[in-house]
């Protein structure tokens, strides 16, 4: 289908400024991450560095303790992205494929429980953790996690599972696999880009949360990123230095893993979209 050049060059320019509009605050972060404290807060910005220094991020890890809270914050969201998908893959699975009472109701108790806002549930959920010992905790954001990122997961991995052909199944069944070869050895290889897509969504989400973490943790030392960061701009005034090396650091991680899975995330939200 031919274009006329106007509608050429207006989808150019939608493209060029949704880019602009993304990629610029993580120049902006970046770049002036490396800038000397006076070219940050100059009244004019510069959008090329007119000076370079490393001494924000020495600063950052030398005197404080954000090491500690990325290795933190790298252990929930890295657990919480495998328990996320070990729960997530088999439940679709049977939501899609096995016959059970009650199986629609259930299926959509659980699509209910995530128009729900997460913080309606904080009090009580943060009494039932006390009772249990599992306050001040990295386990307990690990199952905060896991329960508010398994509704989405096992929604979006249905429809991947529905996109199968039946006929391989059948195939399966016949050469005499079980339930569980027959999800292990047919069904997931064909449906890694939606558990890629699913496991990139459970680590943003456990990598940026803030509100659950910022209850459930009391010690200094347990905290992840996003809450022992604002802990650390408040003890230095709004180094805005500081606050730009910590933002690149803490971008750093999901950067890297769009890097190596990237691919397989565009492809499942395209596959998931249709069957």
């Amino acid at each position: 289908m031919n274009r006329s050049p106007a509608i050429n060059l207006l989808l150019g320019l939608s493209f060029l400024f949704i880019v602009l509009l993304v990629a610029l605050p993580f120049w902006w972060v970046f770049s002036g991450s490396f800038k000397l404290p006076q070219e940050i807060i100059a009244r004019s910005p510069t959008f090329f560095p007119h000076s370079f220094t490393l001494d924000h991020y020495i600063r950052l890890i030398a005197r404080s303790a954000y090491a500690t809270y990325v290795v933190n914050s790298l252990i929930v969201a890295l657990f919480s992205t495998l328990f996320t998908l070990l729960i997530a893959v088999p439940a679709a699975y049977a939501f899609f494929r096995m016959e059970f009472p009650g199986r629609e109701t259930i299926y959509r108790i659980i699509l209910l429980a995530y128009a729900f806002p997460s913080i309606v549930v904080l009090i009580p959920l943060f009494g039932m953790l006390a009772k249990i010992g599992m306050i001040d905790t990295l386990p307990a954001l690990m199952l905060v996690n896991v329960t508010f990122a398994l509704p989405f997961s096992i929604w979006m991995l249905r429809s991947f599972f529905a996109s199968v052909p039946k006929e391989i199944e059948e195939a399966a069944i016949m050469d005499g696999a079980g339930p569980v070869t027959l999800l292990r050895r047919v069904m997931i290889p064909l449906i890694a880009p939606g558990i890629a897509s699913v496991g990139i969504f459970a680590f943003i989400s456990s990598w940026t949360e803030y509100v659950f973490a910022s209850v459930l943790i009391i010690s200094d030392v347990k905290r992840t990123v996003p809450v022992g960061f604002s802990g650390i701009i408040g003890q230095y005034q709004i180094d805005w230095g500081l606050l730009l090396a910590g933002a690149g650091l803490a971008v750093l991680p999901v950067i890297i893993l769009f890097a190596f899975i990237g691919r397989w995330f565009v492809s499942g939200l395209t596959e998931g979209a249709v069957k």
